[in-house]
């Protein structure tokens, strides 16, 4: 089958990326034919989706431009687009217009005015709205996209094009029960949606060996810093656990607006956190290998949370609060530790922290499970339930589309 994968980038910047370039490997070792296109250009410093030991076409849109792009792809005739969200809706509208598409909602496409599925005043909050015009007057009293209406205008249109855009989806895929429902309530037929969890990517030990030692305390965060992660709120976590458990330390790695402000609160509360800057896909390995717990304390309904199955797949267990798709993996008292979320507090999350490493036999135990649960996000399952899907979504392929109707139609716009 000839697959082209529609993504806005070719770089590895993130977890739709890094599954794509999990993706890549395992479909062409199934004898997949794949092209790329993508939106923005390549840093060369960066790690690409595809495989540097395989020659794909690749066409990127702000080379080309459209009209090229759209050409070059009509030439290689794919029989099916998998799509991750794309920013140019041109270029989405084209694909959808031209080829069965199967879209993967790595996050809230369509289904949320700004994308994030959370308020922002007075707290960062998830939002359980389903989306449409009402949205735009609670906008303001809950910031939810900032206070810039050019801005706000800008997101609620693009969203709404994306909203559309569902319907004319062969299959709508997604990774966490939260987000196969979300996307039920916003009125995606339910034969077109998907539950199709995220593969690990991440080699699996042959025997399971769990750090036999007592946990020294060390915990990590890896996310870009950005408010809806809930940074601050692990540091205040820290602060509290220090108090109740010994050699409490904190890895931040990453980086993005929140940076300065939490490394001035981590001073401010003598929280021992080091601030890593951004880490490779192998200096996060091996972060995560030195560790003894990962939190992912998003406040917005994370979507699903690839990091925790990579933690998992190296015996590591995670705690973070009970949003979105994080409880598909974090099983408290298997896997981890949930901190409540209605609403998530610092102290909360301390107790999750303490309820992880306060008990030797009990890290041991979460540290296993972490592993076992890990192991059930394999690639191969994975393939085994997108494969059908693509296929079906093929056998659906539209008319032949016109390369040059399209240019002129855009010309046009």
């Amino acid at each position: 089958m000839r697959i082209l994968i529609a993504n806005s980038q070719r770089n590895v910047v993130g977890g739709a990326e890094k599954y794509l370039q999990v993706l890549c490997r395992g479909l062409l070792d199934r004898g997949h034919e794949l092209a790329i296109a993508y939106e923005f250009a390549v840093n060369q410093s960066r790690e690409n989706i595809d495989p540097k030991t395989t020659s794909l076409a690749t066409w990127n849109l702000a080379e080309l431009g459209l009209p090229v792009l759209l050409q070059n792809v009509s030439k290689w005739g794919p029989d099916v687009v998998y799509m991750h969200g794309l920013e140019s809706f041109e270029l989405e509208d084209a694909l959808l217009s031209s080829y069965p598409t199967v879209l993967f909602a790595h996050a809230y496409y369509g289904t949320c005015g700004t994308g994030s599925k959370c308020h922002s005043f007075p707290t960062v909050r998830p939002c359980t709205r389903v989306f449409g015009p009402t949205c735009v007057l609670l906008h303001y009293p809950r910031r939810c996209g900032g206070l810039n209406p050019i801005t706000t205008y800008r997101l609620f249109r693009r969203q709404l094009q994306r909203k559309h855009a569902l319907h004319r989806c062969a299959a709508v895929l997604t990774a966490s029960e939260s987000m196969f429902q979300e996307y039920i309530r916003c009125g995606v037929d339910p034969g077109r949606v998907h539950l199709v969890p995220l593969p690990s990517g991440e080699p699996m030990p042959v025997r399971y060996a769990y750090k036999d030692r007592n946990p020294s305390g060390r915990i990590l965060f890896v996310s870009r810093f950005t408010d809806i992660k809930g940074g601050d709120h692990l540091i205040r976590a820290v602060a509290i656990a220090t108090t109740r458990i010994d050699s409490v330390t904190l890895t931040m790695a990453g980086d993005g607006p929140e940076r300065k402000r939490w490394e001035s609160l981590a001073r401010e509360l003598n929280v021992p956190a080091r601030f890593t800057g951004w880490v490779t896909e192998a200096e996060k390995r091996v972060l995560i290998n030195e560790t003894d717990l990962l939190a992912v304390p998003s406040l917005w309904p994370e979507p699903f949370g690839l990091v925790g199955i990579e933690a998992g797949s190296a015996g590591v267990p995670s705690v973070g609060y009970a949003v979105g798709g994080i409880p598909d993996w974090l099983k408290p008292g298997e896997s981890g530790e949930l901190a409540p979320a209605e609403p998530p507090t610092p102290a909360g999350l301390a107790d999750a922290i303490v309820r992880a490493l306060g008990d030797p036999r009990h890290y041991a135990h979460l540290c296993r499970g972490a592993w076992q649960v890990a192991s059930r996000f394999t690639l191969e399952a994975h393939l085994t339930k997108l494969e059908p899907i693509l296929n079906q979504s093929a056998e659906l392929r539209a008319a032949p589309f016109s390369p040059a109707l399209a240019a002129k139609t855009y010309a046009e716009r």
